[in-house]
Parts: C-alpha cells; structure tokens; sequence
C-alpha cells in the first residue's frame, strides 16, 4: 500500500470513528434521560449519579477483552477514559475536588480517574475538599488515604469524622515518584520545600546530597514547586509534571527511597455505588473501652461472618480524653448478606457505627 493510499484509508476510518464516538454520546445521553426518569417515577427530584464506578469497571474488563492489538491494552483504556469523561460531561454540569494546587499528585489522581473534559476544583487542605462534598460545593472529591511507605493520611481520616455523612464511591491507586525540581544547580541549593509525607519518602537523598539544605514542610508538593519558582536557591520535592507547570528544572530524577511508592486515594460523593461482586467497605465505629475486650469482641464478628479485614486505623474521637475512632476497611459490600448481617451484630459492641461507603475493589 502506497502512502497517498493509506492516508486516504485512515481518513475514511476517522469518519467513521467520529461519527461512532457521536452515537455513543447519543445514547450516554439516553442513559441520562432514563436515570432521570427512573427518579422521578420513585418520587425523587434529585439528580442521578452520573459517575457510576462499577459500570465503568465494568467497561474497562470488557474493551480489555475485546482489544487484538496492536495498541495496548492500556491505551485502549485510556482512550475510554476520555470517552466516558466526554459523556459524563453531556450528561451534567460535574466537579471534582481536589487538594490543589494544580500538579498535586491528587490532582493527577483525579484526571486519570474523570479524565480531561470535567471541571476540577482544587482546594488548600483535605478537610476543605471533603467539607465541599459534604455542602454539595462540587459534585465529587478526591483525597488521599494512604500511602504504601507511610501509611495512613491522618487529615482524611480526621476530616471523615468531622464529616461522616460524605460517602465513598470508589478507590484509586497511583505510583508516585519524586524528583528534585529548581531553577538552580545542586550545588547552589540552600532550601527545599515539600509536603511532610515527600520528605520522608526522600530523606535519604537529601542526607547524601543536600545535608546542610534547609527543610521547609509545605500543604502540597505542587505548592512546593510553586514556592520554588519564585524564591532564589531553592528547590522542591515533587512530580515532573510540576516541571513544566512551574517552569523548573528537573534537578534529579525519583529521589524516593521506596521503589513501589504508591498512594490511595477515595473518591467522595453523596452516595455509594451498587454492589459489584467484587467490592471493600469501610468503617468508621467507637467502642466502649471501659468493657474489657469491647474491640476484640467487635473485629471477632468479622471472622465470624467471614469477612476478610484489610485495614485497621485508629484515631483520637474528639468525644473525650483516650477514646478512639476506629476504620476498618473489610471485603465486601454493605448490601452483601454477610456483611449487612455483621453490621447489624456488631452494632451491639459498638456506641457509634458509620458506613463510611462501599466500592469497587480496583488493581494496582
């Protein structure tokens, strides 16, 4: 096949590729319609969940499926990425909440989970997007939970009991690496910015190459990198999209310790999602702990029901001095037999029990 020749053929086949991405807004758009009708027939004036994680779950395994190469399967995906952040886009008038500034690994998080043609709002600190959900301030969040080197984010787990109404909606994982950004050589660094967790995970590096550097904790590695362009011999802690976002230099190159450097993060909204089959729950519940054994006697009705715990965290309840919030994340759906029949039993050693949501369980 000759060159004028195959251009013509993928001309051809961009038609037909625009002409099927319209007729699948089309009906994205009829999905809508029939949500809203569904509502109103139960007598409901709200709006439907436009963002629904187990179907697009659902969608990914099955275009994975259905691909015979050559491209891959994740380029595959991501094209239904954007695919399905157009439709949501056609359906509502969506925003997503996020710790900002722009650049932050959350704010990466959510673009690879809505994709490009949602509204994002970024927000100073986590207790701000999670307080914006819980006003309706925007249609979705986005938070840090944990991170694989350093545990839990204890600001969300806080905020989660300050707020406790917002519900989960799904999970998302992603790889983090740090790199050393600035205007400046090595050599002529005397200050670096970073948030508390970046540091930690690149503090080695910064004993060997930066000892006398000073250590400046800051609310993002975004707003790190931000400072870093504006102040003279300084550097940030922070991604390389920040780079190019800044106007820094990428000074070196993944300067973490840990080599599977992996945050987890929650989407937030009013609502779960239905159940999958293949989902996590989690928790947020107090105990009586002037009753001997009280949380042992809770986590046992897990075992009992078989139910597999995948996460135990504990933080102070604000209720009063040395008593504790606990979450624990388990497997499976709230609306699961075994599961809704552990709620109800557990109920009986617990003084406080919040279903913070159910989600899809997703790879990473």
């Amino acid at each position: 096949m000759d060159l004028d020749s195959a251009r013509k053929m993928i001309s051809d086949v961009d038609r037909q590729i625009v002409d099927l991405l319209n007729a699948r807004a089309s009906l994205s758009l009829n999905v809508g319609a029939a949500k809203r009708h569904s509502l109103k027939e139960q007598g409901s004036d709200g709006e439907p969940e436009v963002y629904v994680p187990g179907q697009e779950k659902r969608v990914f395994e099955k275009v994975r499926g259905l691909n015979q190469g050559p491209l891959s399967d994740d380029s595959v995906c991501a094209i239904y990425r954007e695919i399905m952040s157009a439709s949501i886009s056609l359906q509502s008038d969506v925003t997503v909440g996020y710790l900002g500034p722009a650049g932050t690994f959350s704010h990466q998080a959510a673009m690879n989970r809505f994709g490009d043609s949602l509204a994002y709002v970024p927000y100073g600190k986590i207790e701000d997007v999670i307080l914006a959900v819980a006003k309706e301030e925007v249609t979705y969040g986005l938070v840090p939970i944990e991170n694989s080197t350093y545990g839990a984010v204890v600001q969300t787990l806080d905020s989660f009991v300050d707020q406790p109404q917002v519900k989960l909606r799904a999970e998302v994982y992603l790889p983090v690496t740090q790199s050393l950004l600035s205007r400046y050589q090595l050599s002529a660094i005397r200050k670096v910015y970073s948030h508390p967790q970046a540091f930690g995970q690149s503090r080695r590096w910064l004993d060997e190459h930066l000892p006398n550097a000073a250590r400046v904790e800051v609310s993002s590695t975004a707003k790190a990198a931000e400072l870093a362009s504006t102040e003279n011999y300084t550097a940030a802690i922070s991604s390389e999209v920040c780079a190019t976002l800044y106007n820094l230099d990428v000074v070196a190159k993944d300067v973490t310790t840990a080599r599977d450097n992996t945050t987890r993060f929650f989407v937030l909204g009013q609502s779960s999602d239905l159940p999958t089959g293949d989902d996590k729950t989690l928790l947020m519940f107090t105990v009586d702990h002037r009753e001997p054994g009280a949380l042992c006697s809770a986590l046992n009705v897990f075992a009992k029901h078989k139910i597999n715990q995948t996460a135990i965290n504990s933080r102070p309840s604000r209720q009063r001095q040395w008593h504790y919030m606990f979450f624990v994340e388990i497997i499976g759906h709230a609306q699961d037999a075994n599961v809704a029949s552990a709620l109800e039993e557990i109920k009986s050693y617990c003084l406080d029990l919040v279903v913070l949501g159910s989600y899809p369980r997703q790879s990473h």
